[in-house]
């Protein structure tokens, strides 16, 4: 597995970026752990000063990414101890063994990891974007495992139906052609730093330039850190075909949605339908940003969670 440079991340020992407090450094822990034959990396930010509104928040990240994408909403949230594992198959953490990367199976990822790590049920879990799939159908066939759910920028309906679909249906073809090309072009076609940052253009609403600067430079970084390209494929499978309104019903308990005004993959129409689903939602929506609300807007994000929190306490 090729591992990515992270001398430049504000999780390593150089001096925090512009875009993270001097406190993050002196938070955080990296470790490992072995998950069901894998070695799973992750990455543990502890309180600046616990309270008693400390809570333990375990943070799923999306698709292509890992525990850097998160960073600044757990910078932002200073007095709480915040767990973000790299997914197996992303970051620094192996692939499962002999598993397909599908959404049941990161599901049972997050009962091992948790059990591995000593998380209990007073464990918040947050999910962002794929990870709002994972988490959200981990919740619901798990009840009483974590309490409660947050899910930012969450998949709230099907991606390979409506007007998205096509495009859905395209990417779909250029992860499997990617994996069926020889191994050196098959990465060199998933890697390609133009594909990617016409990704982040796409995705960015920011209209800070040094804002749109910082996160093209984390996806350059970090958005091709995966593990294989079978098991990517799997991943992105997964990703596409599985959404938090399947299980909406089924969540019995407190859930927190943070969704981007302008998000053009998890839209707002479908958020406010997802909400209605929910038994006992919350819909907080942040102006002016899409789906990387945890590079554009993590402070809004950070204050949603902490009233969440404080309204349904352990």
């Amino acid at each position: 597995m090729e591992k990515v440079d992270t001398s430049q991340s504000p999780d390593g020992a150089q001096a925090p970026d512009k875009f993270f407090s001097a406190s993050l450094p002196g938070r955080t822990h990296a470790s490992d752990v072995d998950v069901d034959g894998s070695k799973i990396a992750y990455w543990t930010y502890e309180p600046v000063s616990a309270t008693a509104a400390t809570r333990t928040i375990l943070v799923i990240h999306g698709f292509r990414g890992d525990h850097h994408g998160l960073l600044r909403v757990a910078d932002q949230l200073p007095e709480m101890r915040i767990i973000m594992p790299d997914l197996p198959a992303f970051g620094s953490s192996e692939p499962f063994v002999g598993d397909e990367h599908s959404v049941e199976r990161y599901g049972r990822f997050i009962s091992s990891f948790m059990a591995g790590v000593g998380l209990g049920p007073k464990t918040v879990l947050l999910g962002h974007s794929f990870g709002s799939i994972v988490a959200s159908h981990f919740a619901a066939a798990h009840p009483g495992s974590i309490y409660p759910l947050i899910l930012v920028n969450p998949i709230a309906a099907p991606a390979l139906e409506g007007p998205k679909g096509i495009m859905t249906k395209l990417a779909v073809l250029y992860y499997q052609l990617s994996a069926r090309l020889p191994r050196p072009l098959g990465l060199a076609v998933l890697r390609n730093r133009a594909i990617v940052r016409i990704m982040s253009i796409t995705m960015a609403k920011t209209k800070d330039k040094n804002l749109r600067r910082f996160i093209h430079a984390q996806h350059d970084a970090y958005f091709s850190a995966f593990a294989d390209r079978n098991s990517l494929l799997e991943s992105f499978k997964a990703s596409v075909s599985g959404n938090v309104a399947e299980v909406a019903e089924r969540l019995a308990l407190p859930v927190l949605l943070i969704a981007g005004e302008k998000d053009e993959i998890a839209t707002l129409p479908n958020q406010h339908k997802l909400m209605k689903r929910l038994p006992d939602g919350t819909l907080e929506v942040i102006p002016d940003v899409g789906h990387l609300i945890h590079y554009e807007t993590p402070a809004p994000a950070a204050a949603a969670i902490r009233t969440f929190l404080e309204e349904h306490p352990a």
